[in-house]
């Protein structure tokens, strides 16, 4: 007998009483997707070459035309404020968007679409969403997880042929039912059912599903004209399965067109029920071949699909916070400086922006592994949930920054609108919550691990020799990242020579969380499942490593030197970040002589110190005189229609044409009491400082609205623009008056 059956005879019993067999839905989870550069972190050897032969991000020539002409030309129809206040996108949008196939940039052309990647698709979202959220969640809804991708994955040649081209040019809005009001986040248990029956149906008689349902959370239900529909099928006898279906609008029993307000935002939103609704078997997705089969679809999707809409919108967020927040720091001033100067603000620019380097780096890095054909179901995992975090964190640290400005509503507003939806994108698509606890390391310790999934595979197939091979395999595994976690890991490949030093931190700091997963789940075995503040630190080490290791590759990809100090900072807040929550999660292991191996496997991390606030206020100091480093930073902020943003953008057009000394002179004139005309006259000229004057104004004064003892007419609200300072200003042609924009009636 061979040592490794030996091995396998001894370890077999205990090993099978410690894996409990896998359901079907848990394990189309584990078996969705690929796995990536995550795989080489999580094993505890990144290879620096591998990380830069998934190469640049690359656009077409069509795609390039479409983010330089369709892109601004949406963007500058956008009125964040009208929109938000009408609850709609405005009719001629709507219009546009069907024009130009905004809804089938994932449709291949042969069917009509604009068959973008996955880079392509995600700037746009991005793009839109510096401008208005809910014209992006319009768009990418119909191209992310919903009917176009299963039907293109799964569906007949006749459901293809029918429906593509009509989701394409947007003759049909789609939107995809799952979650019901007792499976939120437990999905696959969602209780809507569907039995197998014949009727007579369209003067024939068919096969199909009489299905009971209640979906909500659904958007572009209210005024979708086809649902996508997930229910468990039943024959009579057994569950079938978790089936996908495509019903269209209107359809006798389905009740559509009422709203949810997810945070009183304007994208639609809203419940789906049926009661006794015939889907006959050729509206299921793929037909009868693919009755049960709707779980694994929906998993292999989300594979993808986690990596694009959400992440935007986080990267959206970001670019949006950090180019108002360092905008506005630099006109605003008091005690006669920009408070952009002042350590406490320039501190939080610093950090934010050393944060969004970091993050988008990884939304590009995952997009490029996409559209190499790679699905990397735990890094999109890891994406969705850090870059809507970073979302939220950047927009509370810009309200921070703004103040009263921040908080005072109206068109003038510059992130409250922001401020308040930055929880939807937490919410949806697996709760952050829920992602952080229970997917990101559970599904990643199978899938990335070198050895769990052999060892899962060979328990389960009675394979005594196999389970042998794969613990052998196992412990050669836990002693190599041993010695390097306590006597320093070696570079695999070459990162580039600028981050050196910083690639050396990652290999080690790689190597120690690898250890630590293996003991993890050797100390605590089946319990660690349960132990979710430890499961989801797990996750989250893997993820700040994940975006540390997107640095190196954004950096040797772009080549860009003049970003070289953020790049740094970067990884070393991602890294510092990840050391913590390693020691975090060391010192809560359940006992002492636990704790105990941790501080040893830690014990080579102890130098990973954070950014330094030197460190912080040179980045910040880096970005108030360079225009060009913002925009490389924020390369998808877009101009809109009016409001805020656009003001802002004009003033710090007018800032840079006019200079800072010009600018300090004219503050100082203002503080002695001067008008605007009066502090402009001995200027060199006199017209550009009057210009710029009236542009800062218009981003320093706030909106105001009738008071209780005015009258209140029709027009007396948030559509008057703010008073300008001086007199002889005219108002500003900035804010139109507020739009009233009828709502199309609901498709339903």
């Amino acid at each position: 007998m061979s040592l490794a059956s030996w091995i396998g005879r001894k370890a077999m019993k205990p090993f099978a009483a410690a894996l409990p067999p896998l359901g079907d839905t848990e394990r189309a989870a584990l078996e969705a997707g690929t796995v990536g550069f995550e795989g080489q972190l999580f094993a505890g050897r990144p290879d620096f070459d591998a990380l830069a032969a998934v190469g640049p991000n690359r656009l077409s020539e069509r795609e390039r035309a479409f983010l330089g002409h369709q892109v601004p030309t949406l963007c500058r129809m956008l009125d964040d404020h009208a929109i938000d206040q009408a609850g709609d996108l405005p009719p001629e949008v709507w219009r546009y968007l069907r024009e130009q196939r905004f809804f089938g940039m994932i449709i291949p052309p042969e069917f009509g679409g604009l068959g973008f990647g996955h880079f392509a698709h995600a700037s746009v979202v991005a793009r839109i969403a510096t401008v208005n959220v809910a014209t992006a969640v319009t768009v990418m809804v119909p191209n992310s997880l919903g009917p176009a991708e299963l039907l293109m994955r799964y569906g007949t040649d006749a459901q293809k042929q029918h429906y593509l081209p009509r989701l394409a040019d947007g003759r049909d809005l789609p939107c995809f039912g799952l979650t019901s009001p007792y499976a939120g986040s437990d999905a696959a248990s969602i209780p809507d059912r569907g039995e197998l029956v014949e009727r007579d149906f369209m003067g024939r008689r068919s096969r199909g599903f009489l299905v009971d349902f209640d979906k909500r959370y659904i958007t572009l239900a209210p005024v979708a004209t086809v649902v996508g529909l997930a229910f468990h099928a039943h024959d009579g006898e057994r569950d079938l399965g978790i089936t996908c279906a495509l019903i269209p609008v209107p359809h006798e029993g389905m009740e559509i067109g009422r709203r949810h307000r997810p945070m009183d935002s304007a994208f639609m939103n809203g419940p789906i029920r049926g009661r006794q609704v015939f889907v006959p078997m050729e509206w299921v997705i793929g037909g009868e071949a693919q009755v049960g089969q709707g779980w694994r679809m929906l998993m292999e999707c989300l594979a993808a699909g986690r990596a694009i809409s959400l992440p935007a919108l986080g990267s959206a967020m970001q670019q949006s916070a950090l180019y108002v927040s360092n905008g506005y720091a630099q006109v605003r001033q008091q005690f006669g400086l920009p408070i952009g100067r002042f350590d406490a603000i320039a501190g939080v620019l610093g950090g934010m922006a050393a944060e969004l380097y970091a993050s988008d780096a990884a939304r590009r890095f995952t997009a490029a592994a996409l559209d190499r054909g790679k699905r990397p179901s735990v890094a999109s995992a890891m994406l969705k949930v850090q870059l809507t975090e970073a979302g939220r964190r950047s927009v509370n640290h810009g309200m921070d920054i703004l103040g009263d400005k921040g908080i005072i509503a109206g068109p003038s507003n510059l992130l409250g609108i922001a401020y308040r939806q930055a929880p939807i994108a937490i919410t949806v698509e697996g709760a952050n919550l829920l992602t952080r606890a229970l997917i990101v390391f559970g599904q990643g310790a199978v899938r990335c691990h070198p050895q769990v999934l052999a060892e899962m595979a060979a328990v389960e197939a009675h394979d005594e020799e196999a389970l042998g091979r794969a613990l052998i395999a196992h412990g050669r595994h836990v002693a190599r990242n041993a010695w390097h976690s306590l006597f320093g890991a070696p570079l695999v490949g070459q990162p580039p020579p600028e981050l050196l030093h910083e690639a050396r931190l990652l290999a080690r700091l790689s190597a120690s969380y690898a250890l630590t997963a293996d003991l993890a789940m050797g100390l605590l075995g089946g319990r660690l499942k349960r132990m979710e503040l430890l499961s989801a630190r797990l996750g989250d080490v893997l993820a700040h490593l994940y975006l540390a290791s997107a640095c190196v590759w954004r950096y040797q990809a772009e080549a860009a030197p003049e970003l070289l100090p953020f790049a740094q900072a970067a990884i070393r807040l991602q890294l510092a970040e990840a050391a913590d929550i390693l020691r975090d999660l060391h010192a809560n292991l359940p006992t002492a002589r636990r704790r105990w191996i941790g501080a040893m496997v830690l014990r080579r991390t102890t130098r990973l110190a954070p950014l330094r606030d030197l460190q912080l206020l040179a980045l910040a100091e880096t970005l108030r005189p360079e225009p060009d480093v913002v925009a490389r930073l924020c390369p998808d902020l877009s101009e809109p229609a009016a409001g805020g943003l656009l003001a802002l953008m004009q003033a710090l057009q007018a800032a840079e044409r006019l200079g800072s000394e010009s600018r300090a002179a004219l503050d100082k004139a203002l503080r002695q009491g001067r008008s605007f005309e009066e502090a402009t006259a001995g200027m060199p000229d006199p017209a550009l400082a009057l210009s710029w004057l009236r542009a800062a104004d218009r981003v320093i004064q706030v909106d105001d609205v009738a008071g209780p003892t005015q009258h209140q007419g029709a027009d007396d609200d948030l559509s008057q623009p703010p008073a300008p300072r001086s007199p002889s200003m005219p108002a500003p042609s900035s804010y139109p008056p507020e739009r009233r924009i009828p709502r199309p009636a609901p498709a339903g």
